[in-house]
């Protein structure tokens, strides 16, 4: 259980959307509330089939929002103040529908307004029964608002109302409390890396063989922008380079979008100095000297010869950039076998100071996955990381940069 002590003078705006476990909600409010959170409350039409607002009111001890065209709540507070007034936005429950109207960005009632006025961090409990959960639309749609920074809690595994069982459950009461709490405990948390810069690359390089073709790599980016978030959670200055990807920009980033790997190369050298350096990108090794203006048409003959040249190795130059040099370059190795052995000759040859390796080949899922199994390259020797989310691989790697500054320092 959290310290619940960083919840006192909090200010929480709650949306209740229309599902069964909108009667949790209600002892939600009286939790925060004893607490010390003050709860102002928007209860959807759907959420009002399942609990009253006059009940909602009472918990509360403040106006229940409901209608986006009232007169009397759009002059007393406003659906631009309603969305902002409060620390954090918790939505519980948050039923498929408004997920995916908050993916798609529509405004059609004051619950979905106020989401995408609102400036304020957005934590969501999803419940729904297991099919709609495990739908590709509703996983796409939550990725998506993760993606954008949006936290999640649950769903839980259980008993449904609909006599179906699996994940879909809303977090009880108590797992939301912890995970609001949670929330502003990180916010008052120590930043260790607040004043240092970083520069991230990430995704695969586009190079064009004419206008319309190009050679590229399989590489998703998911790596790359989970430790681009990392970093700037814990409070570095971040700016990811990133090649063409599916993926949403990540939160507290400056983000450079680029295609081939000399772009890449002109926007790193410009993100410098910087203290950090993390190479997550999969660049091309070569591009196709003297790409064609036109299309490249068949004629009935032998395919045209694509002649290729190297690309820059973006890793090596900034890594031997004397002055302008981080003071930590990280590489990473995408290697097929001999994954170890490659990484720590890259590392020298490089002349960068650790190599995140990881294992590409086919069947492991890494490449466009949501998974990594990688290892650690020091001088100091190899670490073996168990196979973890992406996310927790880049927040094991922005924690150890953080020790490692940390280190340095005292």
């Amino acid at each position: 259980m959290h310290d619940h002590a960083h919840l006192a003078g909090k200010r929480v705006l709650l949306v209740i959307a229309g599902g069964i476990a909108a009667y949790k909600s209600l002892e939600l409010i009286r939790r925060l509330r004893e607490r010390g959170c003050a709860v102002r409350a928007i209860l959807t039409k759907a959420g009002a089939q399942f609990v009253t607002p006059l009940s909602v009111q009472a918990l509360t001890e403040d106006t229940v929002y409901q209608d986006l065209w009232s007169l009397t709540d759009e002059s007393e507070m406003g659906h631009i103040q309603l969305s902002r007034s409060a620390d954090l936005v918790v939505v519980a429950p948050a039923t498929a529908n408004l997920l995916a109207r908050m993916a798609a960005g529509m405004a059609d009632d004051l619950a979905a307004t106020a989401l995408l006025a609102t400036d304020k961090p957005v934590l969501v409990a999803p419940a729904m029964n297991v099919r709609m959960w495990l739908h590709p639309a509703t996983q796409a749609n939550m990725a998506l608002l993760e993606q954008r920074g949006v936290t999640r809690v649950g769903p839980n595994e259980g008993d449904m109302a609909c006599g179906e069982f699996g994940p879909g459950r809303m977090a009880e009461p108590m797992e939301i409390v912890d995970a609001v709490a949670a929330h502003f405990a990180s916010l008052e948390a120590p930043k260790p890396l607040a004043g240092k810069r970083a520069l991230v690359t990430s995704g695969p390089t586009h190079e064009p063989i004419d206008p319309v073709r190009y050679i590229a790599n399989r590489s998703s980016g998911k790596q790359g922008h989970a430790i681009a978030a990392a970093l700037a959670k814990l409070g570095a200055e971040v700016t990811l380079v990133s090649g063409p990807t599916r993926l949403a920009d990540p939160a507290g980033c400056t983000v450079v979008r680029i295609e081939s790997a000399r772009e890449m190369l002109k926007a790193c050298t410009e993100a410098l100095p910087a203290d950090i350096a993390v190479f997550a990108a999969a660049v091309a090794d070569w591009r196709v000297k003297g790409e064609s203006e036109r299309k490249l048409k068949k004629d009935g003959n032998a395919p045209p010869a694509l002649e290729l040249t190297e690309n820059p190795d973006i890793l090596a130059t900034v890594a031997g950039s004397g002055a302008l040099r981080p003071a930590l370059v990280v590489g990473f190795a995408a290697e097929t076998g001999d994954v170890v052995e490659y990484a720590r000759a890259k590392r020298a040859r490089k002349g960068c100071d650790w190599i995140v390796a990881n294992d590409v080949s086919l069947g492991t899922t890494t490449f466009g996955g949501d998974d990594n199994a990688v290892h650690l390259i020091r001088a100091d020797g190899v670490e073996d990381w168990p196979r973890m989310g992406k996310d927790a691989v880049a927040q094991r790697l922005a924690d150890t940069i953080a020790a490692h500054f940390q280190g340095k320092t005292t």
